[in-house]
């Protein structure tokens, strides 16, 4: 007999859980047949209520915090098929809007709010490094650094004594009698 209580306890458990997410959800979410959604500053609808009458499903209206009503709002006219219409608008400048979906029957698939945010400025990294500020020097063989006159004195005299020294070795070359 305890586990018969038992069971039926855990399956009234069960099922307040499960009615649970839906009457948090509120009427709202549950009566709205529209699904609303921003990228950047392009707002689209996706609804299922509407059915196609005389070649057309229905239009979508956003509205404005100044607009009251749906012929005051930006008017789209829904595309898609028997699953899916949709709507979509672009260009939209950043603040709170309403969309309503009106079906081609007269009747309203939906109403939601929709917040459209302002796009994030680039930002700049700190690790990046500056560009040369002279570019590429070609007559030093393409390097960005500026060695100064001490290094190219050096070098200059490094040439200057290998250019000395392959002049005396050829010249005790051509001579092969001396010592």
């Amino acid at each position: 007999m305890s586990n018969s209580r038992l069971l039926l306890r855990s399956g009234l458990t069960l099922a307040a859980a499960a009615v649970l997410p839906a009457s948090l959800a509120g009427p709202s979410a549950a009566a709205s047949g529209i699904s609303v959604s921003t990228t950047g500053s392009t707002v689209s609808v996706v609804t299922s209520s509407c059915t196609q009458n005389n070649g057309s499903w229905g239009t979508a209206s956003l509205l404005s915090g100044r607009g009251a009503s749906f012929a005051q709002g930006r008017q789209v006219a829904l595309s898609g098929t028997t699953i899916s219409q949709s709507a979509a608008w672009s260009g939209v400048s950043p603040g709170t809007y309403t969309v309503v979906v009106m079906c081609s029957n007269g009747m309203t698939a939906g109403t939601q709010s929709v917040i459209v945010s302002a796009p994030a400025a680039p930002t700049i990294s700190s690790t990046s490094k500056p560009a040369p500020s002279r570019g590429v020097m070609g007559g030093l063989g393409g390097a960005a650094r500026d060695y100064g006159p001490l290094t190219l004195g050096v070098g200059a005299a490094l040439v200057g004594s290998g250019v000395i020294a392959a002049a005396w070795f050829l010249r005790r070359r051509s001579k092969p009698y001396r010592l």
